[in-house]
């Protein structure tokens, strides 16, 4: 854009490279909004790139603007928007699909296979001072909905896809495997939605101490010498029975076969966590007590929900965020979200120049 002569992103290279460099802007559209960018958050996912250069079949082939839990304000609107003006604050829902697929014309727009998401390959992400983004994807926020709340509506909209696909309702018993911020926003959604109790697994006792201070009925820290059916009995003794529905938000091989064991005969297994492509699981005892299985990918049209439950006060994402750190700092503040002394559950980078 003529009018925008500097435009800092951070940029991963290679493995532990991220750069603070320049980068182009792309026209605004006639259906987007030249945005800018206010704060942004870094998810497991951006340090993965950053340590591993690829997330399953999503390999970084070349340079890539990473981030996208973002929020920002509009400085431009192309001609044909009409939800949006200039000054309005808003949340960016980074994944754009083509509109066009059976995915899409069905409502499930998260498994459009045009899909465009930030910062997953070859797609550049929203970690910069400014950013051109689709309308349609940007969601205004209320006076009193902070910045920082409105970059954590992504986060929070993985945990609100993760009930609605588990099928949370009131005096739901719900058992969550992994209390890193995925884990933790599925336990507030899980709350919000009328859950009766929910039990939070982990290793770390400081992700738990967290989980208890969110609303966790219970907390059990995890042992990796624990035998699965001492954990079994312990989550049924603290929930008064196996759960109803269990998340796991770890993606670990041990986390979904304690899930699917303990998860009672006609209930639910929602599996959340990315983690390796391939492990080995009991099926058998899923099918003879018949416990559905359901993957979650993403979002899709939960959004909204997410920005009306924090506008709300059903739901409090601020006690999530615990370090941050100006993009100018960006590299420290990936070192701090990639170390597990240091405390971080979501590490939020600062675009604006006066933020």
């Amino acid at each position: 854009m003529a009018d925008i002569k500097e435009n800092l992103a951070a940029i991963l290279y290679a493995k532990d490279d991220i750069r603070l460099e320049n980068f182009p802007l792309r026209e605004v559209g006639d259906y987007d909004v030249l945005l800018e960018m206010y704060c942004t958050g870094i998810c497991g996912s951006d340090v993965h790139y950053w340590k591993h250069m690829a997330i399953g079949p999503f390999i970084v082939k070349e340079p890539m603007v990473i981030g996208h839990e973002s929020s920002g304000t509009v400085m431009k609107a192309g001609k044909n928007v009409k939800n949006l003006k200039p000054g309005d604050r808003v949340a960016v829902e980074p994944g754009v699909p083509c509109y066009r697929c059976f995915q899409c014309l069905s409502g499930r727009y998260n498994l459009c296979p045009d899909m465009e998401f930030c910062a997953t390959p070859p797609i550049h992400g929203n970690l910069c001072r400014y950013y051109v983004h689709p309308a349609n994807f940007c969601f205004k926020l209320p006076d009193h909905v902070s910045m920082e709340e409105g970059a954590l509506l992504e986060p929070l909209s993985c945990g609100v896809h993760a009930c609605k696909r588990g099928g949370v309702k009131v005096g739901s018993k719900v058992l969550i495997l992994g209390s890193g911020p995925i884990g933790l926003v599925t336990l507030l959604t899980a709350k919000s939605m009328g859950a009766s109790k929910v039990i939070v697994t982990d290793l770390l006792l400081g992700r738990l101490e967290i989980a208890q201070k969110l609303g966790a009925d219970c907390c059990i820290q995890v042992n990796r010498s624990d035998s699965e059916e001492k954990l079994v009995k312990c989550i049924e003794e603290s929930l008064g029975g196996p759960p109803d529905i269990s998340i796991d938000c770890s993606g670990f091989q041990s986390t979904v076969k304690l899930g699917l064991k303990a998860t009672r005969a006609g209930g639910t297994m929602v599996i959340v966590g990315m983690g390796e492509s391939e492990f080995k699981l009991n099926l058998m005892d899923s099918l003879v007590r018949e416990v559905d299985i359901r993957g979650i990918f993403r979002y899709a049209n939960d959004y909204p929900d997410a920005l009306a439950m924090v506008a709300s006060g059903q739901v409090n994402v601020k006690p999530l965020v615990t370090h941050k750190f100006k993009i100018e700092e960006t590299v420290k503040a990936f070192e701090t979200a990639f170390d597990s002394s240091s405390g971080a559950i979501k590490v939020m980078i600062y675009s604006k120049k006066d933020s």
